[in-house]
């Protein structure tokens, strides 16, 4: 049966408005602590969080990430439930996480939601992801290397469990995004100052 339009578009636009909602700047102004966009890496993500804040407050901003990229999906899943759509709720989640509407657009770098929007499409290419970035940080101490690498392989990953072209191409546009937001950190990776 087809999906009415207005139901896959209010579905996608809920997707990028909760996606937006900033995890990392909404619990630097409920918990105290100064601005992610203003210290430590200047980036609104977990790993900035814990340089800044602690444990506690990158585990809680790591949570609200996530749970961003799997309550979509999944809204999706049980709405929609065609693959094409699902893989586009998601995308959807993941670009208001990189480009918040609420934050004049300026977001995190997508790893932890982008993660969840793997997790949740599909559990078999999330675990790969979560072992090889689990791997590569514990091989190369480097956050963003392993998270880089990581998301390289997402789109193979996709292609291998979905066999479509469209999807992949979705995940794979997902990649591209997550990718080119780390070009600072690839800029420091090559001249061997990386955190």
């Amino acid at each position: 049966m087809p999906i009415p339009a207005i139901e896959l578009v209010s579905l996608l636009i809920f997707a990028y408005l909760l996606g937006s909602l900033s995890s990392a700047i909404l619990l630097s102004k409920l918990m105290g602590f100064t601005d992610p966009r203003t210290d430590g890496s200047n980036n609104p993500g977990a790993t900035n969080v814990l340089r800044i804040a602690g444990k506690r407050a990158a585990f809680f901003t790591l949570l609200g990430d996530g749970l961003k990229g799997l309550i979509p999906v999944f809204m999706a899943q049980w709405i929609v439930g065609d693959h094409l759509l699902v893989a586009l709720t998601g995308f959807c989640a993941f670009l208001g996480h990189c480009f918040p509407v609420y934050f004049n657009f300026r977001g995190g770098k997508g790893v932890a939601t982008a993660l969840a929007v793997s997790v949740a499409f599909n559990w078999i290419v999330g675990a790969v992801i979560i072992i090889n970035w689990l791997l590569f940080a514990q091989v190369f101490k480097i956050s963003s290397l392993a998270a880089i690498i990581s998301f390289t392989a997402l789109p193979f990953l996709i292609y291998w469990q979905e066999a479509s072209l469209a999807i992949t191409g979705i995940f794979s546009l997902m990649s591209v995004i997550l990718i080119w937001r780390h070009k600072g950190n690839i800029q420091r990776l090559l001249q061997g100052n990386e955190s």
